[in-house]
């Protein structure tokens, strides 16, 4: 009787541990849920979405916004300097919001970098050349094909690639 009962919680539990691992398939790079808090910084929507979209917290670890955050006078080739106030403002709404499943050692100063982003987006995905089509740019550029990605929806079933 015991070997049947714990027959049937392993069969039943083993859906939901697998899905609370499923990070681990790229190395540890699990951002956990929501990638977007319910209640979102103003400063940071008005400083970040002033030059790209105002990336989802829940896309990277506290240790790499801490970096992006640190390095804004040369920010992926742009001054982005903010005053001391500001910034403090957006990484403590940035580190409190991060991935909090995130369990890799790496740390990637870039979304693109990271080990989740290149098994989503990879050459087996998305042909090379996509990225170079005039509406989309780079792998940065999310919200060409993922309307939604200022609010942090990436639902693939809403996916839409420009020609």
């Amino acid at each position: 009787m015991k070997i049947a009962f714990n027959l049937l919680l392993a069969l039943t539990l083993a859906p939901w541990v697998a899905l609370a691992d499923s990070g681990n398939k790229y190395g540890g790079e699990n951002r956990g849920k929501p990638l977007q808090p319910a209640k979102a910084s103003a400063r940071w929507q008005e400083e970040c979405a002033g030059c790209h979209i105002a990336y989802a917290p829940g896309l990277l670890p506290a240790a790499s916004w801490r970096k992006v955050m640190a390095s804004l006078d040369k920010h992926f080739g742009a001054d982005a300097s903010l005053s001391e106030a500001e910034n403090e403002d957006i990484t403590a709404f940035l580190v409190n919001n991060a991935s909090n499943r995130w369990s890799a050692k790496s740390a990637p100063l870039r979304i693109t970098e990271s080990a989740w982003f290149k098994a989503k987006h990879g050459a087996r995905e998305i042909a090379p050349g996509v990225w170079k089509r005039p509406a989309i740019k780079s792998p940065a550029n999310c919200q060409a094909c993922h309307a939604g990605a200022a609010k942090a929806d990436f639902n693939e079933r809403r996916i839409k690639i420009p020609e």
